[in-house]
């Protein structure tokens, strides 16, 4: 099945916060005991991530040793919606909350105030950023998109 046709496969169904949505189903055996676990495009740090909800929203939780990042879970179906009409390549450009994101870089994406959640993905203050670094592979692992894995630049696109 291709994701962009859930809503035409389930009329009706919420993407937002109702466990009916394209998030539960995609992730509904990946909680907080059975994990991602997953790597950084170049292979360098590992992570877990995995579906919750917190303050009545869909979230990703993603664990980096101690810390803890959350995302708006929203942003698995907007990035494959960007990805395809994009339809090339585009860098990752992972960067901390507090640095300036490179423009044209899914990070940049991610913050940015044209983008359907107009905002920020990351929920955390302080602890936004990083979109660019921690979402793509889970996005690459639920067979999404194509990643590259290089040392450094690394670029994501949807599935061909």
């Amino acid at each position: 099945m291709n994701i962009l046709d859930f809503d035409q496969i389930h009329p009706g169904k919420s993407v937002g916060t109702k466990p009916q949505s394209l998030y539960s189903w995609l992730m509904e055996k990946r909680g907080k005991d059975n994990p991602y676990q997953l790597n950084t495009p170049p292979g360098t740090s590992s992570y877990q991530m995995y579906f919750d909800m917190k303050d009545s929203v869909e979230v990703i939780v993603c664990v980096v040793g101690s810390t803890t990042l959350y995302y708006d879970a929203r942003c698995i179906q907007d990035t494959v919606a960007m990805l395809a009409a994009r339809g090339d390549w585009m860098d990752l450009g992972g960067a901390d909350e507090q640095k300036e994101a490179k423009p044209d870089t899914l990070e940049a994406w991610a913050r940015s105030e044209n983008n359907p959640l107009e905002g920020w993905y990351g929920l955390k203050k302080g602890l936004r950023g990083r979109f660019g670094v921690y979402v793509p592979p889970l996005l690459e692992e639920l067979g999404l998109v194509e990643l590259t894995h290089e040392p450094k630049n690394n670029r994501i696109r949807i599935k061909q």
